[in-house]
């Protein structure tokens, strides 16, 4: 047995064990992005629209290559087609946290959640 726990006493292990539990409850309840309301789509860095996800929409969106779809369902949104050739934004499928993201790059298109807090900010990602 090595020196040093010699020292550690049952309520040690009882402490350490209760702070492991609090650390594994409190993770799932504070690591995440507050609920999504509105989808904002941009092309070339301006706004193009704004939408709450409250109610189903599609919405096309003309890029430089094509149009994007984006569809909406209530608490969600995703690109549904978009002409660029490896289809990342598409692949990307449904968002629905605050702050998520899905970036259509050679299109110019970009669509992103918004709600009254975000899971991170772009610049500490």
């Amino acid at each position: 047995m090595t020196p040093w726990l010699t020292f550690i006493r049952g309520g040690d292990w009882l402490v350490a064990g209760l702070a492991a539990v609090a650390v594994a409850v409190s993770f799932p309840l504070l690591w995440r992005g507050g609920q999504a309301d509105r989808a904002v789509i941009r092309v070339d860095g301006r706004v193009f629209a704004e939408y709450p996800l409250d109610a189903p929409r599609r919405i096309d969106v003309p890029g430089p290559l094509g149009t994007t779809v984006v569809e909406i369902q209530p608490g969600r949104a995703r690109v549904q087609s978009d002409p660029g050739p490896r289809q990342y934004c598409v692949r990307q499928g449904w968002l629905h946290r605050g702050g998520a993201v899905a970036i259509c790059a050679p299109n110019h298109v970009s669509l992103m959640l918004t709600g009254r807090q975000a899971g991170y900010d772009s610049l500490n990602y």
